[in-house]
């Protein structure tokens, strides 16, 4: 509780109009039929097992409210809980270590992220998935670069943060990206959102076999 509500006080401090807490996830389902928040954050650990019903509550938002986002927190590195979500509907779904929390920004630019659709994935998972043993595929055609970029794509950098972080200006970035795509047999289209594609392929490369 004193997690939850510290961390409601946080997002308002910030900024953020904070709907309504939950103890456990039929309250939650409850809450988020109600006030249709923009994003639902949910711990994967919730009453009465405390086990993975934030994983399912998880899935049923985005399943039953497609225009709502989900972000997972977890104090433990759970590579498969995260592929578990993105599997079923990588957009508008994030997943964070809670060490994070400590850092705002990281939390407010993940939520804003995830509001606009796109996935976001702590590092430290990405790192675990990518690292991964793996059969050969699409992503052995990337440069080491192109693999930079996906990566920090991954964790749900903007362009404009990608730039900063690799130092590289923004016509390279967006030229790398656009190589990405083409690489991974992306096309445009209306109904997909390239980005989020992407970063599941990558996370998908990463995954064990199931």
């Amino acid at each position: 509780m004193l997690l939850r509500e510290g961390l409601a006080r946080l997002l308002a401090d910030a900024g953020f109009d904070v709907v309504g807490t939950a103890e456990n996830a039929s309250e939650l389902m409850r809450r988020v039929e109600l006030t249709r928040p923009d994003v639902a954050i949910i711990d994967i650990k919730m009453p009465p097992t405390h086990t993975d019903e934030g994983i399912a509550a998880g899935k049923e938002i985005r399943r039953d409210h497609p225009t709502i986002g989900v972000l997972v927190l977890s104090q433990y590195l759970e590579s498969r809980y995260a592929m578990q979500l993105l599997e079923e509907a990588p957009e508008r779904v994030g997943y964070l270590l809670k060490e994070r929390l400590s850092d705002i920004a990281v939390l407010a630019d993940a939520l804003k992220r995830i509001g606009e659709g796109e996935c976001v994935i702590d590092p430290t998972i990405v790192s675990r998935l990518v690292h991964r043993a793996r059969e050969q595929g699409p992503l052995d055609e990337l440069t080491e670069r192109e693999r930079e970029v996906l990566g920090l794509m991954a964790e749900g950098r903007s362009n404009g943060a990608i730039c900063q972080t690799l130092f590289l200006s923004p016509k390279t970035v967006e030229a790398n990206v656009r190589q990405i795509f083409r690489k991974l047999g992306l096309q445009q289209s209306p109904d997909d959102h390239r980005r989020v594609l992407a970063v599941l392929t990558y996370l998908r490369a990463g995954s064990p076999p199931t």
